[in-house]
């Protein structure tokens, strides 16, 4: 079993969301054989019953970026080729998050089940209105780095599955501080161990399973969905 580590933001956090080259990232795990994604994030909660310090393994997404590279197949020179038309109707590897939700139940971390991440450019946080748009749009939970990661991890045809960490009520909620950067890291803080222990359970398990079928089928997707030029 061979583990990656990577650090989106750079080990000193010095890389802003909306310039995280994750085209690069996701292709340098698929170059180095990586079967499996699992990462952590930090997210705003847009729901009460979603308190900061909770887990959250996250099952859909809503995208609000606006430049970010989404595709392997954008018709660059150095691009793969053709046009890729992925489904995302179901973004998240569903047997991995299993895993996730099974790990956190059995060491008694309060993890909601499923969620709706929406992903927002950044760097700033959301206003107010914009807070309780996504609210009524159906989101749970917000970020600054789902997507394009999951999506590029879907053309890639690897498992990708992420353990979200509730730090805030984002600013919707009156009478509750709005979020901020110390905010945030105080709480991340405070519940790190969660995830890194849902994470050290959940490698071992996912290592034992066999996923020959699994992965078979996701290869298939993405070669049906990929329409390449006639010549």
């Amino acid at each position: 079993m061979l583990i990656q580590f990577l650090a989106r933001h750079g080990r000193q956090h010095t890389i802003a969301p909306s310039n995280v080259n994750f085209r690069a990232n996701i292709w340098a795990l698929m170059k180095e054989g990586c079967t499996h994604i699992l990462v952590t994030t930090a997210c705003g909660s847009l729901r009460e019953e979603i308190q900061p310090g909770d887990v959250v393994v996250i099952d859909q997404f809503i995208d609000r970026t606006t430049k970010r590279e989404q595709t392997f197949y954008d018709g660059a020179p150095c691009s793969l080729p053709g046009v890729c038309h992925i489904p995302m109707a179901e973004p998240f590897c569903s047997r991995t998050r299993e895993v996730l939700i099974d790990v956190a139940k059995k060491l008694g971390i309060k993890c909601h089940n499923k969620g709706t991440m929406i992903t927002i450019e950044g760097s700033r946080f959301s206003s107010k209105a914009e807070s309780n748009m996504f609210r009524l749009w159906g989101a749970d939970v917000i970020n600054m780095t789902t997507v394009p990661e999951v999506v590029l991890a879907k053309e890639a045809g690897i498992c990708y599955a992420s353990v979200a960490m509730a730090t805030d009520y984002d600013c919707w909620k009156e009478h509750e501080e709005a979020v901020s950067v110390d905010r945030v890291l105080k709480t991340l803080k405070e519940n790190a161990n969660k995830a890194t222990s849902i994470l050290l359970a959940a490698i071992p398990q996912i290592a034992a399973m066999d996923w020959t079928d699994t992965l078979q089928n996701m290869k298939t997707t993405v070669q049906m969905s990929v329409m390449l030029p006639k010549h």
